[in-house]
């Protein structure tokens, strides 16, 4: 009896850390720079949810860096920079990727 309950309350605990885990969304992170690999602090980072084209906006500060929490791992999102009327690549975040924390660096053409 014991052997179960200790064997249930393992169980509870991992499927319980696995539900915070998905409630709580993924990380994306990541850099703006240039094509020399400085950063290019107040670029603007564009993150776009493929199903209802909504868009978050966030103006990295003076290291450069991003951050969005909390992103829903069933939907694709496009994510792009820009710096003084220059624009990065866009990238894509799958809904396929499994990762819970994913980094993408930005890079823009300053000339």
């Amino acid at each position: 009896m014991k052997r179960f309950l200790a064997v249930t309350a393992v169980l509870l605990v991992a499927l319980s850390a696995a539900a915070f885990q998905r409630a709580s969304g993924r990380l994306l992170t990541g850099k703006v720079l240039d094509r020399q690999d400085s950063v290019l602090p107040n670029s603007v980072v564009y993150l776009s949810d493929s199903r209802t084209r909504a868009v978050k906006t966030y103006i990295v500060g003076p290291d450069g860096t991003y951050r969005f929490p909390a992103l829903s791992q069933a939907v694709d999102y496009e994510v792009y920079a820009q710096y003084n009327g220059k624009k990065s690549d866009t990238k894509m975040v799958s809904q396929f990727d499994n990762r819970q924390q994913i980094n993408i660096n930005l890079k823009i053409d300053t000339r």
